[in-house]
């Protein structure tokens, strides 16, 4: 988790870097991806070196993107802040966060994906949320501020009240996804509930004893909602107006190149990943409700603001999505 001070921190970092962010336009660009099918645009986009492409028919020359892998969303946020990186991926709770914390210094391009999240259990006593009580561990990848730690905080002020939106997390567990996965599937270990993203909830419904769905984010939110979406600062934005432009296009091509060939995407997804998974079964997963929502506008992101703002996370509410978002997202639809 990222605490505020370190999060003020890095907010003074950026204060510090302006005359470097507008010093020139940059041509080595440093991005990150995060594991998981949920991100399958990125590992298109790495690929295929779509922004490379992209760069260069706007006349920037031999642009190169170096690559980060990181585990979750809050190691990601500390990297953007401090300048290691300057475009991340990641969920919707760490960008209003990063805005807000900012003061409109962290704004987001592009969204790249809003498949369904989903609970999985292997306690035969969880049948619901309801049942979870002391002692029960829930594995999230970053505790209190990741898209999964937010569901469950709007989860519990709906079932308990408003003033129980935090009931769940003192259960909650920072794990990366694989971490988490492996967790599971070990009978010893104290983490028997997973809040995940895909493929690793798949995984585990498909190879865990016991394993079930509990609920999905979809549920919760009462619809789609944004698990990935490029972020960068708005220093980067104003100094790399054409990598931004480039950007916003390669996500474009690389939703249209899934939608049109979904094994390529996953020949993608798994070379990237080093997941020996069978290309079939990838796919299948792929063919599940809602598991092909690629779209690069962002979805369900106001209804986030608006739980953060009420419980206290974010002190600004935005008017609408835009407020959040770069100009060269507007003309889209989003909510």
């Amino acid at each position: 988790m990222i605490s505020r001070r370190r999060m003020l921190q890095g907010t003074a970092a950026l204060a510090l870097t302006p005359t470097i962010a507008r010093a020139q336009a940059k041509t080595e660009i440093t991005m990150s991806r995060q594991p998981g099918i949920l991100y399958m645009p990125l590992h298109v986009i790495e690929k295929y070196k779509l922004l490379e492409k992209h760069a260069e028919k706007l006349g920037i020359a031999g642009a190169t993107v170096k690559w980060v892998a990181f585990s979750g969303g809050g190691p990601q946020q500390d990297a953007l802040v401090s300048g290691n990186v300057d475009i991340i991926n990641t969920g919707t709770g760490n960008l209003l966060l990063l805005w807000d914390r900012t003061r409109g210094g962290v704004k987001g391009v592009a969204a790249t994906s809003a498949l369904p999240l989903k609970f999985v259990s292997r306690d035969p006593r969880i049948k619901s949320l309801k049942d979870l009580g002391e002692g029960d561990k829930i594995a999230v990848p970053t505790v209190k501020v990741s898209t999964q730690a937010i569901l469950l905080q709007m989860a519990a002020g709906e079932m308990f009240g408003a003033d129980q939106w935090n009931k769940f997390d003192p259960l909650t567990v920072q794990m990366g996804h694989p971490d988490a996965f492996i967790a599971m599937k070990n009978a010893s270990h104290e983490v028997k509930n997973h809040f995940g993203a895909p493929p690793f909830d798949f995984y585990e419904l498909k190879q865990v004893p016991g394993a079930r769905e509990i609920i999905d984010s979809a549920k919760i939110i009462g619809g789609p909602l944004s698990q990935g979406q490029f972020i960068t600062t708005t220093k980067f934005a104003d100094a790399n107006p054409k990598i931004i432009q480039a950007l916003r296009a390669a996500a474009e091509e690389a939703k249209a190149f899934i939608e049109k060939d979904v094994k390529a995407g996953v020949e993608a997804y798994k070379e990237i990943n080093n997941d020996k998974t069978e290309t079939d079964v990838l796919v299948e997963l792929l063919s599940g409700p809602g598991m092909m929502e690629w779209n690069i506008y962002p979805q369900g992101t106001m209804k986030f603001a608006a739980h953060l703002h009420k419980v206290g996370s974010i002190k600004t509410l935005p008017k609408a999505w835009k407020d959040y978002y770069l100009p060269i997202a507007h003309d889209l639809p989003g909510n």
